[in-house]
């Protein structure tokens, strides 16, 4: 009979639950019920107790938290309600139902059990203190007091109440739970102790790390000054980069004319010699222009040599490879550490950088503005040269080019002569 009353209050709190219980309880539902009445079971065969305590024992573990469907608060009161009710309409003596009900009562935390069932209820009511799912579970109801709008945690906080929960407000009070879940509980909350600690060093951590990183970010130079030199000096690089490719480019179209010019006027000039003017002055015009591209693109020589004088003085710009690549490694990190120490070094040393990339730009742009002024005159100049010169000797542009060969025929050829001979 017993079992059989055991089976429909499981049945009764589980169609309660998943018909009348807000699904926001994660943790308040029939999967704590069944683990409550599990760890019931586990003190119980542990324990010299009736079988009528076994029985109000495992129907307290069933209805207490049958309350929950109401609400949170008095949530104790209102399973003793629902549990009194389903047991007069199951017949139970009433004896067992006011033990039944003083057994629900017991779980509640403000209070002190008195007697070897409440004492049994508490502990297995409050078992996942001392199992493994006790992180699970405890998540779980952080999550139900947030959804139930009782009270939000951050996982800080719910890490330091949980740590005051198994340190200061929870015991346990059966030889069983004492035995078997007390060190458990104990290596929960050396977990919690241990992540505590973890997360206050990584917060010094951090700290720290802003903290130097503020001092940092007072003591490098402001935003809009790296802005400024970061672009000021990108467009320059690519100013200059622009200007060796416009001298490259001329470099290799008057080295091409020059070539055309030896393989097929000079052969001419012996017949012609009229032309010799003209191709002389078509030729010093490239040539021109290709010294001129040289220069603009040829690199000046430094010393690439300091002192420690220089440095001290801030007299050598340590951002500019020529004036060190003759020192030594040592001599130069140690320069680097001297500059890195003023700020007003570096500004200096960047914008002297900055200053010489314009001058050597403003040289470069002006010898090629130079050879392209050249290339064109002396295109001109060779034309007109050149046009003068075939009017002059009555001469057509036709006879001063040179002419394809006339296609070959078989036909000219002697007829008497045979390929099969």
């Amino acid at each position: 009979m017993a079992s059989d009353l055991i089976k429909k209050t499981e049945a009764f709190v589980f169609e309660l639950f998943k018909n009348e219980l807000d699904p926001s309880y994660l943790y308040h539902n029939y999967k704590h019920t069944e683990r409550v009445l599990k760890s019931t079971k586990e003190i119980i065969e542990h324990s010299e107790i009736s079988e009528e305590d076994i029985l109000i024992l495992k129907l307290a573990a069933l209805l207490h938290d049958t309350g929950y469907i109401d609400g949170t608060k008095n949530h104790e009161e209102r399973s003793v309600e629902i549990g009194t009710k389903f047991l007069n309409e199951q017949n139970v003596d009433q004896a067992v139902i006011e033990k039944v009900n003083a057994c629900i009562m017991a779980t509640k935390f403000n209070d002190s059990p008195k007697t070897e069932l409440d004492k049994i209820i508490r502990d297995a009511d409050s078992s996942h203190f001392g199992k493994d799912y006790f992180e699970e579970a405890s998540e779980f109801l952080r999550k139900e007091l947030e959804l139930r709008e009782i009270k939000s945690f951050t996982g800080k906080e719910w890490r330091d109440e949980n740590i005051k929960m198994l340190s200061k407000k929870h015991q346990y009070y059966t030889d069983y739970a004492l035995k078997n879940w007390q060190e458990s509980k104990e290596e929960n909350l050396t977990d919690l102790l241990k992540a505590k600690k973890k997360q206050k060093r990584k917060y010094d951590k951090e700290k720290i790390k802003a903290k130097y990183k503020a001092q940092y970010k007072n003591e490098s130079p402001e935003r809009g000054i790296q802005t400024f030199f970061r672009v000021a000096l990108r467009n320059h690089i690519k100013l200059s980069d622009i200007a060796d490719t416009k001298a490259n480019i001329l470099l290799s179209v008057n080295a091409i004319i020059i070539s055309l010019v030896l393989a097929n006027m000079i052969a001419k000039l012996d017949n012609n010699a009229y032309l010799i003017y003209p191709t002389a002055i078509f030729t010093l015009f490239c040539v021109v222009s290709m010294i001129l591209s040289i220069i603009a693109t040829r690199p000046n020589i430094t010393s690439g040599e300091f002192t420690k004088e220089d440095v001290k003085n801030k007299d050598v710009n340590l951002t500019f490879f020529g004036n060190f690549h003759k020192m030594k490694l040592e001599d130069f990190e140690w320069a680097i550490t001297e500059l890195l120490k003023d700020k007003n070094y570096v500004y200096s040393s960047l914008t002297k950088d900055l200053y010489f990339l314009g001058v050597v730009l403003e040289r470069k742009y002006r010898i090629l503005r130079i050879t392209y002024t050249v290339f064109m005159i002396g295109i001109i100049v060779s034309v007109i040269t050149f046009a003068v010169a075939l009017k002059t000797n009555g001469k057509n542009i036709d006879d001063v080019l040179p002419q394809p060969l006339a296609p070959t025929s078989y036909i000219q050829q002697d007829k008497t002569q045979s390929f099969w001979v």
